[in-house]
């Protein structure tokens, strides 16, 4: 079945637990980092009572909760709730909207590559297979670039699309209509990689790509039972080659 697909003009993989692996979240340490750069700290707030506040605001929001984080259609970008956050508790800070999210998320959320990313894109460079990112996240576009070009160095993909810029979250089909309509694509010309069922394959083959589940992350949590024979499905980016 698969091996009769014809080869992509173009793969567009997603970020987190994809391209990178991440540690497990650690939003005290993220936030100690902030606070850091506290200018006024009107109560003396500390890192833990900031991120329970932030915890209580996404819950209030249905962020990061395994049952609906991914029936929501529409992004909340994090510069607003950080405005919100910060400044509701009487905190203000000396750094750019940027720098809060890449100084939290470099703290709180370390990354490494992928095993077998790098040599991944380096043989869809080889055969000319084009590439782009859609990832699901709250981070500004260029924060989330700026992480990419770190963690791949080597690679430079064709454009990184993050839904915070967008609006719209996988799996609905418009944030996947537009990175085909940015690459002049047809759907049937595109494969997605991405490590979630509901988000990456069903929002991919909805909007008519190709889905392939990766599973190989270390950080991947547990994956809700899926049609096995539904999708290709990897745990190293050395089958996908052999694929292609």
């Amino acid at each position: 079945m698969y091996s009769a697909m014809p080869k992509p003009k173009m793969i567009l993989f997603d970020y987190g637990r994809t391209l990178a692996d991440e540690k497990p979240f650690n939003g005290i340490a993220g936030t100690k980092a902030i606070l850091q750069y506290a200018t006024t700290n009107t109560n003396n707030r500390t890192p833990e009572e900031v991120q329970a506040a932030a915890d209580a605001l996404n819950q209030e929001l249905g962020r990061f909760d395994p049952q609906t984080q991914h029936q929501l259609s529409l992004e909340i970008p994090s510069w607003p709730f950080n405005h919100f956050l910060y400044e509701s508790l009487g905190i203000e800070l000396s750094l750019s909207p940027q720098e809060i999210e890449t100084i939290f998320w470099d703290a709180a959320s370390p990354a490494v590559p992928t095993p077998g990313i790098t040599h991944f894109l380096d043989f869809l460079s080889e055969r000319q297979i084009r590439t782009g990112v859609i990832s699901n996240i709250s981070y500004c576009g260029e924060v989330v670039a700026h992480r990419i070009r770190h963690l791949l160095p080597n690679h430079s993909f064709e454009f990184i699309i993050a839904s915070s810029e967008y609006l719209f979250r996988k799996p609905s089909p418009k944030i996947f209509n537009l990175a085909l309509t940015k690459a002049k694509l047809l759907p049937e010309e595109v494969w997605y990689v991405g490590d979630q069922y509901l988000c990456d394959v069903v929002g991919a083959r909805n909007a008519g790509l190709f889905p392939v589940l990766y599973t190989g992350a270390s950080s991947a949590t547990p994956f809700p039972s899926f049609p096995k024979d539904d999708v290709l499905t990897i745990t190293h980016w050395k089958e996908l080659q052999n694929y292609l």
